[in-house]
């Protein structure tokens, strides 16, 4: 009977390690099968795999954390370093003097710096960071002197607000000889124009630049400051300023010092407009082509990911971390999840106020940048009249949307991205004219759109 027994036990036993043995083989069947087994990365042959990259400490930032965080940068064979910088300025000179290999920018950055405003540099970008994403937003008493002017609706004020609800402060402001001061964080970024684009838009100047005045406020109803975006609470807690433009989490910060009122969000002065931009110089893509289009499929792979919303609160923790945005996570959360808080405690939902892959966010499209260029001209920034096709030129020798595309078609056949992910362009997004004032804007007739404005210089 024990024999019996001992036989029973070495035949299960014996059938217990055939099985063990013969099921890594079977998982390792269906993990390779075509249909289901997740997309691999195919590495390119990197000219420089060791980079250093600047940010600024934004949630628009977030492709380049996600992209570090998340592996991506590493699954194409890049070992990436992300170095906070203290300005917009700073980043633009460390990348123009070869001290970092890239950068998040402000996309009037490197625009400015081919057509000569500024500092002359050969910058390019193939990667276009995010949609959306700045407020602008008041002091209380500014929002004091307001808000009674407002009309309301289920007792909160209707948005989005018009520029032309600050009369009554500037107006005060300037009975006092106080002057009204709102903050941007660079004269060749998209806050000083969408600033600039809302005021005027409500009937208020906000000034010129020309030889004599770099500050772009001849003429102006209200002063332009620059200020470094996370000191913009700062400023408008001491009083330097009495508003400003900028991204988050700087307008939900504010909310929650409760020292202003964001009172309109980017988006509502022009529906899914350009923000951010990835920036090389072109001596860089010039001599690491391969590294260029790596860093592009990695940071394309980070914006798909953030755009899911099941990824959003994981890629609100990884920005509250202190290697990036390094802010309390329940106000990142504020303005990335789906929602913005403007007059304490009043909380909208705002699904597109941040935007990084849909509505083919991640391309660099011409028309885009052209946009800045008629902000340019429109302010003074550019001088002299261009002709049309001027604008195509130069624009074309900064926004390399080739690149990107090189990028992309890896990622396609590799797995990452579906065709529908890839636009069927010319560079020119179709014309539009979802902006606060209804104007009409066409990339390929800039000159059109410049002389159809009340207040702005003419061609």
């Amino acid at each position: 009977m024990k024999k019996t027994i001992l036989r029973l036990s070495l035949v299960a036993l014996l059938s217990i390690s055939v099985l063990s043995f013969k099921s890594p083989q079977k998982t390792n069947a269906i993990l390779i099968n075509p249909e289901t087994y997740p997309p691999k990365t195919k590495k390119l042959n990197l000219e420089k795999p060791n980079v250093t990259l600047g940010f600024i400490k934004l949630t628009d930032m977030a492709p380049l954390a996600i992209a570090k965080h998340k592996g991506f940068f590493e699954d194409e064979g890049l070992n990436v370093t992300l170095e906070v910088q203290a300005n917009w300025r700073d980043i633009f000179d460390k990348v123009v003097d070869n001290q970092i290999d890239g950068a998040q920018m402000l996309a009037g950055q490197p625009i400015a710096a081919a057509v000569g405003c500024g500092k002359q540099a050969e910058l390019v970008t193939p990667f276009s960071m995010d949609l959306n994403g700045n407020a602008i937003t008041v002091s209380y008493d500014v929002w004091n002197k307001i808000v009674a002017y407002l009309p309301r609706e289920y007792g909160v004020p209707v948005h989005p607000i018009p520029a032309s609800a600050l009369l009554p402060a500037i107006s005060l402001y300037k009975k006092f000889n106080n002057p009204f001061t709102m903050g941007i964080v660079s004269p060749y970024s998209g806050h000083n124009y969408q600033l600039r684009y809302w005021l005027a838009a409500g009937g208020i100047n906000p000034g010129f630049y020309n030889n004599l005045n770099g500050y772009g406020g001849t003429s102006g109803q209200v002063i332009l400051s620059v200020i470094a975006p996370p000191q913009m609470p700062s400023s408008l807690q001491s009083g330097v300023i009495t508003g400003y433009c900028v991204g988050e989490p700087w307008n939900q910060q504010a909310v929650d010092q409760g020292i202003g009122v964001p009172i309109i969000a980017s988006k509502d002065i022009w529906k899914n407009h350009p923000e951010k931009v990835f920036v090389m110089t072109k001596a860089f893509v010039q001599k690491n082509p391969n590294t260029a289009i790596a860093i592009t499929k990695a940071l394309i792979k980070a914006g798909k990911w953030l755009d899911d919303p099941e990824n959003r609160k994981e890629a609100t923790r990884i920005l509250s971390k202190s290697a990036y945005v390094d802010g309390e996570k329940r106000v990142i959360d504020n303005s990335m999840l789906g929602t913005f808080e403007f007059e304490k405690g009043d909380i909208r939902s705002l699904p597109d106020f941040n935007v990084f892959f849909r509505y083919n966010a991640t391309y660099p499209y011409y028309s885009d940048g052209i946009w800045f260029l008629t902000q340019m001209r429109r302010w003074g920034q550019i001088a002299e009249s261009k002709p049309a096709e001027w604008y195509d030129y130069k624009i074309r020798e900064v926004y390399k949307p080739e690149i990107w595309n090189k990028a992309a078609n890896l990622l396609l056949a590799e797995g990452f991205l579906e065709s529908k992910d890839i636009p069927v362009t010319d560079g020119y997004k179709a014309p539009t004219n979802e902006f606060i004032d209804n104007m009409y804007y066409d990339g390929k007739k800039p000159i059109e759109y410049i002389n159809g404005f009340r207040i702005g210089n003419k061609n």
